[in-house]
């Protein structure tokens, strides 16, 4: 039978590579960028096309620009060393006292490295510097392990982490051996047994449907209560360190502590207040819609003024609040309220069938929503919490304002230097500042993408 076909192929042909506009950078560059500058099938696409070249051209002209401008300050034109100890000279022009050329602008290096230890530390004692690289060491460790997903007992590390360990800094930082009145030790430890008996009759529902939605509120006041009390001891011990003054705590270390804490406690108290807030209790919820309005609607700034200028107005004579704590406890108040307000978000995207369906089972209200609900509400809006904690890292720059130095504060205190007085130590200080946050808030934002799609693949 004569075939129908004038040509059949009888050899393998070797496969052959995908065409450049499929596959690779140009690929990526055809399907991303070129592939909207080349449809001129009628007069409406035709323009879009000529609009989307001349506006490439341009973005590509101005941001080359930018970042070649930005490479050629940090490190192209910059000075990196200062051999001969001359400071201020080594980043100063012609005209100024210096050999550098009359138009040069770089970066000045030394200046940051001379600064690095007011930087990093604050004003920390050189001697004490090795309790500071403890915590440094104590913090990097520890999250490094949570995060690596091959680490034996990274749930147990991260409770260390939430309680043994911010102790433990905090005595290493401060000293501790304050001079605590017993009295506070005995209204703590009363206020803990009451609040802890309420919880526990309520959490077994001794004391009415009423108090047992109240259950996890009283455990958590309990909670806060104990940890008080122990904290209250621990710092009352002698441990043989030198006393060290929140005040000459600053840069990086700072920033990271003021961040951190916020964040810790930021979460749980915004969880709280979002359930309290959909709560069927009219007191609840009038209370924490109260509490959650009231502090969303006042700005950071007057938060910490408030802080720090109008509470000790209202204490006792002679009692007086370290300015640090009342910094970090407005922040946490704050935060917590705009956290409340994510979770209640993914509260409300849960199916009423899933409260129902707990109902159903014979959960409690709270057993219910620590099983059920909170772990797919909190899945839900992960990527808004994450957002919440890089808006609270970078808030905490606004504690210069009362006079606490974090990272932005040391570098403004510092560029006042005048041994180094050139007119590039204010865009080398906030060149490394941007560097710094830049850093963090990628990182934070890059491991919540991870987390979110290692969720996604174990709930298909």
């Amino acid at each position: 039978m004569e075939s129908r076909y004038s040509f059949v192929r009888k050899d393998i042909v070797n496969e052959q590579p995908p065409p450049l506009t499929q596959a690779g950078l140009t690929g990526w560059l055809w399907r991303n960028l070129f592939s909207s500058m080349t449809n001129f099938t009628s007069l409406t696409a035709s323009f879009q096309s000529i609009l989307m070249v001349f506006l490439t051209f341009w973005l590509v002209y101005f941001c080359g620009g930018l970042l070649y401008s930005v490479i050629d300050f940090a490190i192209l034109s910059a000075v990196w060393s200062d051999p001969d100890g001359v400071k201020r000279q080594v980043c100063a022009t012609v005209k100024q006292g210096g050999e550098l050329p009359a138009d040069w602008y770089g970066a000045c290096w030394p200046f940051i490295f001379a600064k690095k230890k007011f930087l990093i530390y604050g004003r920390i004692p050189t001697e004490e510097l090795w309790r500071a690289n403890l915590v440094y060491a104590g913090l990097v460790l520890g999250m490094g392990y949570i995060i690596w997903e091959k680490g034996q007992g990274r749930k147990w590390v991260g409770l260390i982490m939430l309680t043994i360990f911010p102790v433990a800094s905090l005595i290493l930082l401060t000293g501790a051996n304050f001079e605590i009145n017993n009295q506070l030790f005995i209204w703590t430890g009363v206020l803990f047994a009451i609040v802890f008996i309420l919880g526990f009759l309520s959490s077994r529902n001794y004391l009415g449907e009423i108090f047992e939605q109240f259950s996890i509120l009283f455990n958590f006041i309990s909670l806060i209560l104990l940890s008080f009390f122990i904290l209250l001891l621990l710092f009352s011990i002698d441990y043989g360190l030198a006393p060290i003054d929140t005040l000459d705590w600053g840069g990086l270390l700072l920033t990271l502590l003021i961040a951190i804490t916020g964040i810790v406690a930021s979460l749980p108290f915004g969880i709280l207040l979002a359930l309290g807030r959909r709560s069927d209790m009219p007191i609840a919820r009038v209370l924490c819609t109260m509490f959650i309005e009231f502090w969303r609607g006042i700005p950071l700034i007057t938060v910490l003024f408030a802080a720090s200028v109008l509470i000790p107005l209202f204490l006792p004579a002679g009692a007086d609040v370290d300015k640090l704590l009342r910094a970090v406890i407005g922040i946490i108040l704050f935060s917590s309220a705009y956290m409340a307000e994510v979770i209640r978000g993914g509260l409300q995207a849960i199916p009423r069938g899933q409260y129902e369906s707990a109902s159903a089972v014979g959960l409690s209200y709270s057993q219910s929503m620590r099983f059920i609900i909170l772990p797919q509400a909190l899945t839900h809006v992960l990527p808004g919490i994450v957002n919440t904690f890089i808006g609270l890292f970078k808030d905490t720059t606004l504690v210069s304002i009362i006079g606490i130095f974090e990272v932005m504060g040391i570098f403004r205190s510092a560029s006042q230097d005048a041994n180094w007085g050139s007119h590039v130590q204010h865009a080398t200080s906030y060149l490394v500042a941007a560097i710094v946050f830049f850093v963090f808030c990628f990182g934070m934002s890059r491991y919540s993408m991870y987390i979110e799609d290692k969720l996604s693949r174990e709930n298909k």
